[in-house]
C-alpha cells in the first residue's frame, strides 16, 4: 500500500495520500489548498489517478483543496451529508464505504467539533479529522459544535475501536504525526473523565481565540462547487422536469455514473445505463460502452450523478472526446427525487 502524510506548517493541517499499488487509484483526505501542486507532483511520480478527494468536516483553519483537485484532476469530491457546502459529487452517512482500487473506507458520522465531522476507518487506522487529535480534542465553540454530541462520538464510537488502532488527525500541534486509540485513552488528558459532563465542562472553559483563518476559509469552504448554471454550461444541461417529459424518448439514453453503493441506496431512473465515472475515459474509447452508444446507436447521452458535478465534467470529457450532443441532469439524483421523477431500486 502507498500511504504519505503531508503537512501543512500555516495551518498545522495533515492531509493523507492512500493507494493500493504504483499506477492504480488513489484518494486523498483533508487537502490544503496551498499544497494542491505538491500533491498533484507526487500523483505523477507514483503514476497515481486521483479518483477521490474527502473532507473530514468544513475547516476553519485553511480552505480546502477539494474544488482545486476536481477542476485539475476531475476527482468526486466527498463529504458527509450534514455538510453545509453548496456542491460535493458525493455525500456519505454513518456506514457508507468509500471505495477506490484496493482501498476502503468505512464512514464515521462524529459530530462535536462541528455538525458535519466525521472519521474514517480503513483496517488498522482511523483518520479522525478534528474531533480525536492526539493528547487532544477538536475545540467545540463553533460551527454547531457540540461538546455533548463530541463525547459520545469519542467514547462511544472511536474508543471502541481495538487499542492498536492507529490515530491519524488532521491537525498536531506540536509535531507528532500518529498515535493509537489505546494511548489517547490512557494519555489524552481530555479523556481522563468520569461521565460527559466533566468533559462538557472542560470544553466549555478553553477561552480559545478563533482560527486566524475562520472569517475566510469557512466561507470559501462552503462554496467549492462546480458551477453547473454558468453560461457556458447551460446548452449542456437537462433540468429534471424535462428529463422526466422525455424519458420515453428513444433517441436518448440516460446515463447513471454513480458507484453501486449511491445507487442502491438512493435507486436509479428506470432505463439508464451504469458507467461509473471512474471508468469514463476507458469507457469512451473505442470498444467502451460509451462509446458504442454515442457512435453506433445514434442516441444522445444524458449523463446523471447525485447532484450533478460528477455529471457536468462527463459532459466535458465527452466533447473532449468528440461526441457529439451530451448533455446532464442538472442536480442530479437530489433534484430529480425533489421533482418527483420516478425511481427504480
Amino acid at each position: 500500500m502507498i500511504f504519505r502524510q503531508f503537512f501543512d506548517s500555516e495551518s498545522s493541517t495533515y492531509t493523507y495520500l492512500l493507494a493500493s499499488r504504483r499506477g492504480g487509484e488513489a484518494l486523498i483526505i483533508d487537502p490544503v489548498l496551498e499544497k494542491v501542486d505538491r500533491y498533484l507532483q507526487l500523483l505523477d511520480e507514483l503514476d497515481l489517478r486521483l479518483i477521490k478527494a474527502l473532507d473530514t468536516h468544513i475547516h476553519a483553519d485553511h480552505i480546502t483543496g477539494l474544488g482545486a483537485l476536481r477542476d485539475r484532476t476531475r476527482c468526486i469530491t466527498v463529504m458527509g451529508e450534514q455538510s453545509g457546502v453548496d456542491v460535493v459529487s458525493m455525500r456519505v452517512a454513518e456506514g457508507d464505504p468509500i471505495d477506490i482500487e484496493g482501498i476502503r473506507l468505512d464512514t464515521i458520522y462524529t459530530p462535536g467539533h462541528t455538525k458535519d465531522s466525521y472519521c474514517f476507518r480503513m483496517d488498522d487506522r482511523v483518520f479522525t479529522g478534528d474531533t480525536l487529535l492526539i493528547r487532544g480534542t477538536g475545540r467545540t465553540d463553533f460551527q454547531h459544535g457540540d461538546a455533548a454530541a463530541q463525547y459520545d462520538s469519542i467514547f462511544n464510537k472511536l474508543l471502541m475501536l481495538p487499542d492498536d488502532t492507529l490515530v491519524y488527525p488532521a491537525h498536531d500541534y506540536k509535531g507528532d504525526t500518529v498515535s493509537t486509540i489505546g494511548e489517547e485513552k490512557v494519555y489524552n488528558p481530555r479523556l481522563q473523565v468520569s461521565s460527559e459532563a466533566e468533559y462538557v465542562a472542560i470544553m466549555e472553559n478553553l477561552n480559545l481565540a478563533n482560527p486566524k483563518m475562520m472569517d475566510v476559509a469557512v466561507p470559501a469552504n462552503l462554496k467549492i462547487g462546480l458551477k453547473q448554471d454558468d453560461p457556458e454550461r447551460m446548452n449542456l444541461s437537462l433540468h429534471c422536469g424535462q428529463g422526466i417529459a422525455q424519458m420515453d424518448d428513444p433517441s436518448i439514453i440516460f446515463v447513471d455514473l454513480r458507484d453501486d453503493t449511491e445507487r442502491t441506496k438512493n435507486g436509479v431512473i428506470p432505463g439508464s445505463v451504469h458507467a461509473p465515472y471512474p471508468d469514463l475515459n476507458e469507457n469512451m474509447n473505442p470498444g467502451g460502452i460509451l462509446f458504442e452508444l454515442a457512435r453506433h446507436s445514434g442516441k444522445q447521452l444524458v449523463f446523471y450523478c447525485a447532484y450533478g458535478e460528477r455529471s457536468a465534467m462527463a459532459v466535458d470529457a465527452a466533447l473532449g472526446a468528440g461526441m457529439e450532443g451530451p448533455c446532464h441532469l442538472s442536480g442530479g439524483i437530489d433534484a430529480w427525487k425533489a421533482a418527483n421523477g420516478p425511481l427504480a431500486f
